[in-house]
């Protein structure tokens, strides 16, 4: 590997990578680019020890729970108050969030003795400190776990935790107590999703929160942080009144929800570009408090001070020298392809646009034999033999000695309106079509481009054979090809990728995390003098694609030079070089760490089993649902078309009708009977496995699907009835028991019964309720945000996200032995944590067939079954990890 100082650097992956990033010179690394904190000063230690003489503020306890914003929640609180407040002049006043660990006098921030030691000095003017603790979800049933409502508070996005604070909270912990109203008097703090959380309500309310203090801030995918750097930098022309004080570690965490260090500086460079008044500290140390800890003096000071400096870090481009690599001049003694220019190509898929076109074809084609295939985007660019790329000419040279296969290349420009006059080589087109999310991109070549080709010349169809690369957002719409279509499309070249908010390409580093890996290569180059604009930070947008690309066991690399800019001088010398990697023959084998996951972080790369992937278990069905599971694991599902309700023997997959009956949901209750639903005759009934004997439970319902507590009870979701409601199996009593769920469908309770989920077919959330004694519910809040379908009829708006449709289509529901939530969806199975976070999705097995619901069964309950339209398959998973 290449010195980090070196004009040319490949990228490491993983641990490598932290070790590269923290001597790299051109980005947010030096002390001369950011401020770095390699140490304490001996005034700043005494002002985190008590002092003789100093006098100490007193500090209340209490608990909150009256809570209607968070129903059902319980939260300790401390407030600080300094023996300097004066009643008749209102104080400073600073939240903490995870407040408690703020406020321990022995750990590592100890704010009350640091705010005790500042005021007395007059560093600080008298301030309150309200230290308040996530909520909790206290069990009530018996052997149930209390449930932790940290992250649903702390990492959604949107004004809920604000509200919370200063209409709910506040009122109470300051009752008596004078603070000022001025927002520049008032300030957040937090570490982890606290920094995030701090942040959120500061952006939300600058009305009542003008400073923030962030530690090893979540600015990452738990719920969606990744968002902030885009929506910072749009609000450059009027930048909220708000002073941000940015603390990080160097080897902080890069797992399931991001790179901390690197989401981190994107938000220092986000604030930067919108002209905030901020100060971003690289320091020592990982995710823990030690070292936000030790910079608590220092931080404060500055964040209390209105005309506190910011970090400024200079520009990074750079114009060195530019040669054509010597693979990209013709060799007269290696064969010579030939490109041919196509008639200008009428879009249908891309209506009313016209676009410029060529194919190249190696010297070596042979009709008889299928070739491989690579488009460009941009590509009229990109075969110029005198320009930066010359294409051809080192296609002739790689294939000529073997580095390369035989390979027709595609070049195509983006599109031009017809109706628009041109620009000289300009279209109009290129940005709606090279930066939107979502298939339309890879139908125009699938459907359009493709078949015109294969008219005259013979390709592969094999995905391994297939690759497509381009430059600024023509390399994001190539990556956008192979992560939609992988099936058809598995090598990636990136140069200067634009994963950034033009349309929404900033989501991509976040997505990989929590999507089942795709079978792609993907190499990148770019560079540290890469774009800063209002649409994001293309240097650390490039490296957050290729952490996340790493951690997930991707075959990525990335090729990295000092200096240079937004262009193709980098990325073409590095081209030939990139062909050779991109086209090797070696069969990549992941490398795994997950060492930077904490306890309670439930990656995708622990639950899926190398090697294993779908498998079917039945097919020509009419239409599959119902699955469910016995103790031994024997899987049960229901052809509603035939009907019947089939089991599957766990050991030797032998199927055998128990019962002639159509139904949409089954569960195993008391009795060892089968419950289940019957909407289209308004019954719930149970069905005895041995004898398939049906009876009526309940009638004049409309159930969809069900769930068993151990109580006796049945709760179903009574879709249409917009309708939780409950069931005593023994009485045949019916309550609804929750409505305002907008099509409540698939249900199902933890492992412990103090939980119950509700998916819901028609909006963007799961739903889970506490679960009391006789079956009462209450604590209703849509914890779980489900990943939503990209809306292929909606606007796709220049510097907005995609347009997404709001209906998951959230379905059946499932839980396995540590409490992993199951909920199938348009989208596939979305997995989520015991506390709602999303883990991430495995995509349909069958994208054309609806897909209904799942559960875990088979030998030790370490399969996931999912019925999938007319077929049933199923996965091993390592559920217990």
């Amino acid at each position: 590997m290449l010195h980090p100082f070196d004009p040319i650097t490949f990228v490491p992956a993983k641990k490598q990578f932290a070790s590269w990033i923290r001597s790299c010179s051109c980005l947010w690394i030096l002390a001369a680019v950011f401020v770095l904190s390699t140490g304490l000063n001996a005034d700043d230690e005494s002002l985190r020890t008590v002092q003789d003489g100093v006098p100490q503020g007193e500090i209340t306890k209490g608990v909150f729970d009256t809570s209607e914003i968070y129903p059902g929640t319980r939260r300790d609180y401390a407030v600080y108050v300094p023996s300097q407040y004066d009643p008749e002049s209102p104080a400073n006043l600073m939240v903490f969030m995870d407040g408690m660990n703020y406020a321990k006098p022995n750990g590592s921030f100890r704010v009350p003795i640091v705010l005790d030691n500042l005021i007395a000095k007059g560093s600080l003017p008298p301030t309150i400190a309200v230290f308040v603790n996530p909520g909790t979800i206290p069990a009530t049933k018996p052997d149930a776990k209390s449930r932790s409502n940290r992250s649903f508070e702390y990492d959604s996005l949107g004004d809920r935790y604000a509200n919370f604070l200063i209409n709910e909270f506040l009122p109470v912990a300051l009752k008596d107590l004078k603070v000022s109203t001025n927002p520049k008097r008032r300030a957040v703090a937090g570490i982890s999703s606290g920094g995030i959380c701090a942040f959120t309500v500061a952006w939300e309310r600058p009305d009542q929160f003008g400073k923030v203090l962030s530690h090893i801030g979540s600015f990452t995918n738990i719920r969606g942080g990744w968002a902030y750097p885009s929506l910072i930098r749009k609000t450059k022309s009027d930048p909220k009144p708000i002073q941000v004080y940015l603390q990080e570690g160097r080897d902080d965490l890069s797992n399931l929800h991001g790179n901390w260090p690197l989401a981190n500086r994107d938000m220092a460079a986000a604030l930067q570009f919108a002209g905030y008044q901020y100060k971003f500290v690289m320091t020592e140390g990982g995710h823990s408090g030690q070292w936000g800890g030790k910079e608590l003096p220092s931080a404060l000071q500055w964040l209390w001070n209105d005309d506190a400096e910011s970090t400024v870090t200079p520009p990074a481009s750079t114009k060195p020298g530019w040669g054509p690599h010597p693979l990209a001049v013709v060799n007269k003694n290696v064969p010579q392809g030939k490109v041919e220019s196509m008639p200008p190509w009428h879009s249908e898929i891309f209506g009313n646009t016209v676009r410029d076109w060529s194919i190249y074809v190696p010297a070596q084609y042979d009709a008889s034999k299928p070739a491989a295939l690579m488009v460009f985007q941009d590509g009229e660019r990109m075969r110029d033999k005198k320009g930066r790329w010359r294409i051809p000419t080192v296609f002739d040279n790689l294939i000529a000695s073997g580095d390369m296969p035989p390979t027709i290349a595609v070049f195509l420009d983006p599109g031009h309106d017809k109706s628009k006059p041109r620009k000289g080589r300009k279209s109009s087109n290129r940005g709606f079509e090279y930066d939107s999310l979502g298939d339309r991109y890879s139908r125009f070549l699938l459907e359009e481009i493709l078949p015109e080709v294969e008219k005259k010349y013979n390709l592969s169809d094999d995905p391994d054979m297939r690759a497509i690369g381009g430059s600024s957002s023509g390399a994001i719409c190539a990556f956008t090809v192979a992560w939609e279509r992988p099936d058809q499309f598995r090598k990636v070249y990136s140069n200067v990728g634009s994963f950034v908010n033009l349309r929404g390409g900033d989501l991509y580093s976040s997505l990989i995390r929590k999507t089942e890996p795709k079978p792609i290569r993907v190499y990148m180059s770019d560079t540290s003098g890469d774009n800063d604009n209002p649409f994001g930070h293309w240097p650390i947008a490039n490296q957050r694609m290729e952490s996340s690309l790493s951690y997930m066991g991707y075959d990525v690399r990335l090729d990295w030079a000092v200096g240079y800019g937004h262009n193709a001088d980098f990325g073409s010398m590095q081209f030939p070089e990139a062909m050779r990697w991109l086209w090797r023959n070696e069969t990549h084998t992941p490398s795994i760490d997950t060492s930077d996951d904490l306890r309670g972080d439930l990656t995708l790369l622990n639950l899926l089993v190398p090697g294993k992937s779908w498998e079917v278990v039945a097919d020509d069905l009419g239409f599959s649902d119902a699955p469910c599971s016995d103790a031994e694991g024997n899987f049960y599902y229901c052809d509603m078309r035939a009907p019947a309700v089939v089991r599957v023997d766990a050991k030797n997959q032998s199927k055998t009708v128990i019962a002639k009956e159509a139904v949409s949901g089954m569960m195993f209750g008391p009795g060892d009977l089968i419950y289940a639903c019957q909407g289209s005759k308004k019954r719930v009934i149970s069905i005895d496995p041995k004898s398939g004997d049906v009876n009526t439970i309940a009638e004049n319902v409309t159930p969809n699907d069900l769930a068993v507590s151990d109580e006796g009870y049945l709760f179903i979701t009574e879709t249409r009835a917009h309708q939780v409601t409950r069931i005593n199996i023994e009485t045949g009593e019916v309550t609804a028991v929750d409505v305002g769920i907008t099509r409540p469908n698939g249900i199902v309770l933890s492992n412990d019964g103090g939980t119950l989920l509700v998916s819901d077919h028609g909006g963007p959330s799961t739903w889970t309720f506490r679960v009391n004694k006789n079956g009462v519910l209450d604590a209703k809040m849509p914890t779980m945000p489900m990943r939503l379908p990209i809306d292929p009829k909606g606007e796709f708006n220049f510097n907005e996200p995609p347009p997404y449709i709001q209906a998951s289509k959230g379905d059946g529901s499932a839980v396995d032995k540590i409490g992993r939530f199951y909920v199938t969806s348009e989208l596939g199975v979305q997995i989520f944590d015991p506390t709602g976070r999303p883990c991430g999705v495995l995509p349909k097995p069958n994208v054309d067939q609806p897909l209904t619901s799942c559960v875990l069964a088979g030998p030790e309950h370490s399969h996931l079954y999912v019925t999938n339209g007319s077929t049933i398959y199923r996965r091993e998973l390592t559920v217990e990890k």
